[in-house]
């Protein structure tokens, strides 16, 4: 019976929540802004499996259009992330790479690494959605940085 305990036990498969430590960075090179738009991107993503991943232009806070990832999630719902510039101040995606053999897996979290310009969106297999990202407080902090991250629903989507 033993080994019967020890058989199911290796097959148990460990879900992973938390695959990439919390970085933090000197309160001199952020604010909290940049583990907040991890924090919010996690919040939109979580639970969902990634349907597809693209660059396109989305309108802007102020005017015109801005260019963004545009995340498209299994319930319909847009998640972008706007590059953002203000002076000095900037956030910009700089490339991504969409691990299609990964998106039939559901996220499980939203990590960073080297001093958050490199993200990971990943499932408890591994990442699915890897993310350069250039980023600067500019001026500290005087002009304002980081993803605008907006969710539109699946009806406003289509």
């Amino acid at each position: 019976m033993n080994s019967e305990v020890a058989k199911r036990d290796a097959l148990t498969p460990t879900i992973v929540t938390q695959r990439y430590a919390p970085e933090a960075l000197d309160n001199h090179d952020d604010d909290g802004t940049m583990p907040e738009n991890v924090a919010a991107l996690a919040e939109h993503v979580i639970g969902h499996r990634i349907v597809t991943a693209e660059k396109g232009a989305v309108p802007s806070r102020w005017y015109g259009d801005q260019q963004a990832l545009i995340i498209t999630l299994d319930n319909g719902k847009r998640v972008t992330l706007a590059n953002s510039s203000d002076c000095c101040a900037y956030t910009d995606l700089e490339s991504f790479l969409l691990h299609a053999d990964q998106i039939h897996h559901v996220i499980t979290g939203v990590g960073t690494t080297d001093g958050f310009t490199t993200w990971h969106v990943y499932a408890d297999f591994g990442d699915i959605l890897e993310l350069k990202v250039g980023w600067s407080c500019g001026n500290p902090f005087y002009y304002g940085y980081g993803f605008d991250i907006a969710v539109l629903d699946a009806a406003a989507a289509s």
